[in-house]
């Protein structure tokens, strides 16, 4: 098969892949809307990615909490970044509880990965200490899941719902 012929193959595989097709068959992917999280009940994590996905529909990791979690006393004093979506950011870090659950491993769910790029957040890998804000899903039902409006990072903070203002 010759260069050309492998590349475009490359190219139709990528495509039906982003279009979810594999061969006739449309295929499901695991992507959680936003009405699936509780925005009224912002919730606050941290510790180290265990596991770290750099793809879309958005980046994932996995977070291992460290112990004991505790609210930062100055979560709501922290500066936001101004972001294109209007976002209450400084209400939104006043009312952050902690997690009702005890789970020590969160499934963590940022931005498309080209949000990420606007933002210019640097890769994360196993053993990345960070923390976030975010939601999860109503009533701490199902799985530990973090939808993260606002990640800390290296003493900054990211916006996740929108590119930067």
């Amino acid at each position: 098969m010759t260069k050309e012929n492998l590349m475009l193959r490359r190219d139709v595989l990528r495509t039906t892949g982003a279009l979810g097709l594999v061969g006739s068959v449309p295929v499901a992917w695991a992507h959680h809307g936003w009405s699936s999280f509780d925005q009224e009940r912002p919730i606050y994590l941290a510790g180290r990615a265990v596991e770290v996905k750099w793809r879309n529909p958005h980046v994932e990791l996995m977070l291992e909490l460290q112990t004991p979690l505790a609210l930062p006393t100055d979560l709501a004093q922290r500066p936001v970044p101004a972001q294109s979506a209007q976002v209450d950011g400084r209400g939104l870090l006043a009312k952050t509880v902690l997690p009702t659950r005890r789970d020590r491993r969160w499934e963590i769910e940022l931005a498309p990965l080209s949000r990420v790029g606007q933002w210019q957040v640097p890769e994360m890998g196993v053993g990345t200490e960070l923390a976030l804000v975010g939601f999860t899903f109503t009533g701490e039902r199902g799985d530990p899941v973090l939808r993260a409006e606002y990640l800390f990072l290296n003493g900054k903070t990211y916006g996740m719902r929108s590119s930067p203002a």
